[in-house]
């Protein structure tokens, strides 16, 4: 009878991390206490640093004390960030794609798709060579712009940097924040669908990438941003984004706009019906991207531990209560409750909460929601109308004001009682004037998104112009452009 036979799976695990722990340290080296070893591995439980129990009074570790559980992935937190990664890609490819394809006529379908296909692969192959390392990198030591450290993801491994997470390969978190550098300009071809040459926006869209999102995701979020709040104690500006609200959300918005605004309008807008050619996409897509949002948001907590379990729950609050809110107010409105009402609400509600998720509670969330049903639906059907831009698929509407209004609103109901990170640097100003901070943040990613895109729209437009022409434009993208057709009857 084996050992496995007499006393099951317990005991052989037990020796299995004893004798791992054990192998973990050199000969010559100091060798840890059984205290320190089992510390390690509670810290991994806690998403805790593994190093904390071998440090001295002063803070140091003595040359050559290690465990086994230092510089190595967690397989739990490692295996929830895989998945968050995939949900985040699903949230581009076919989410997004869906859900604007099916918003668009049919006759520039395949124009979203391509579009969505095309930043997916121009976003990687810009993330691999300079894009993770411009953002994540320290070694700079400039609060606006990452170094080349991790140039061609040089040193870029299985062994976790722990500059931003202690159990999680960095090979793996660079994937993930590369899904998130997808999908936030695609997000832009919203607003300008149905009218801009494929070369030119790929062209707009590599530019960008380097001017503003780069720039902005190292400020917001790297380990010594100008923004970061929550991890650099010396940040100007001590604001708090959990997973993209002034990143994603704001930058890609407010450039959705201008970019739109200096295109001009459709051919034909409001003079003849532009209607969406298939709300079934759209609502699939709408799905997929609820869905997908949960590896964007409780994904953002870079482990599987409690941060993200309270992201999972407040992202599901916000986006239902948020969809129903907007169908609500179109049925006050027009006396009709649209699918095209709840699917852009559920979209609203999941941009406004996404700045938030990991820092409010459940009435936050529900607070949230309502703002996100109400204040983007006045903008997509008010404002809009009032000032006559072609925000063709309302990503001004939805994005640039539901990011503005999450980031804001994150500043308000923030609480350190479901996040104590917020006590790591933010003790003083969590509910005070955290809001304060919030504004500056949101200044800065207006000024950066508006002057970088006008340049660069600018630029593109004098060099090889942004616009098809008008008889390609007539025809449709999806031949101008792809020499196909999204349905053959």
């Amino acid at each position: 009878m084996t050992i496995q036979n007499m006393f099951g799976w317990r005991p052989l695990l037990v020796l299995s991390v004893f004798w791992m722990s054990i192998a973990g340290v050199r000969a010559d080296a100091p060798a840890p206490t059984l205290e320190q070893r089992v510390a390690g591995l509670e810290a991994y439980l806690g998403n805790g640093d593994p190093t904390a129990a071998l440090k001295d009074a002063k803070g140091n570790i003595p040359d050559g004390l290690t465990t086994a559980s230092v510089g190595v992935a967690g397989p739990g937190h490692n295996g929830w960030m895989m998945t968050s990664a995939a949900l985040v890609l699903f949230m581009t490819l076919p989410g997004l794609a869906l859900f604007y394809g099916g918003l668009v006529r049919s006759k520039n379908v395949l124009s979203i798709l391509a579009q969505c296909l095309g930043i997916t692969g121009l976003v990687t192959l810009l993330w691999w060579a300079v894009g993770y390392s411009l953002v994540f990198d320290d070694s700079f030591k400039s609060p606006i712009l990452g170094g080349l450290g991790f140039a061609f993801f040089k040193g870029v491994t299985s062994a976790p940097n722990t500059n931003y997470a202690y159990w999680v390969s960095q090979n793996v978190f660079s994937m993930y924040q590369m899904m998130f550098a997808i999908i936030t300009p695609a997000l832009i071809i919203g607003a300008i669908a149905e009218r801009i040459k494929f070369s030119a926006l790929l062209l707009f869209v590599g530019a960008w990438m380097f001017i503003v999102y780069f720039p902005l995701a190292h400020m917001v979020w790297g380990v010594n941003g100008l923004m970061n709040g929550v991890w650099n104690a010396g940040a100007a500006i001590k604001a708090i984004d959990f997973a993209g609200g002034t990143v994603v959300h704001m930058s890609s918005g407010w450039s959705a706009l201008i970019l739109c605004m200096i295109l001009g309008k459709r051919l034909g807008f409001g003079k003849e019906p532009m209607p969406p050619h298939s709300m079934v996409l759209c609502m699939v897509g709408t799905g997929m991207l609820w869905v997908g949002w949960y590896g964007f948001n409780a994904g953002s907590a870079v482990a599987a531990d409690g941060v993200a379990a309270n992201a999972f729950m407040t992202t599901t609050l916000a986006t239902g209560v948020a969809a129903f809110v907007w169908a609500v107010a179109e049925y006050f409105d027009k006396g009709k409750a649209s699918v095209l009402g709840f699917c852009s609400g559920a979209v609203a509600g999941l941009v406004v909460v996404t700045p938030a998720t990991g820092f409010i509670d459940a009435s936050g969330s529900i607070i949230i929601g309502v703002a996100a049903g109400l204040v983007p639906w006045f903008f997509c059907t008010r404002v809009k109308r009032w000032f006559g831009y072609d925000d063709a698929l309302d990503t001004f509407g939805v994005h640039a004001v539901g990011g503005t209004l999450g980031a804001f609103l994150t500043g308000i109901l923030a609480t350190a009682d479901v996040n104590a990170n917020l006590n790591t640097n933010l003790k003083e100003i969590v509910g005070k004037t955290l809001v304060a901070e919030q504004c500056k943040a949101i200044a800065v990613t207006l000024v950066l998104s508006i002057v970088g895109t006008t340049v660069i729209a600018f630029v593109i437009k004098a060099l090889m112009g942004l616009r098809p022409a008008a008889e390609a434009e007539r025809e449709g993208l999806d031949v101008s452009d792809h020499e196909e057709k999204g349905y053959i009857y």
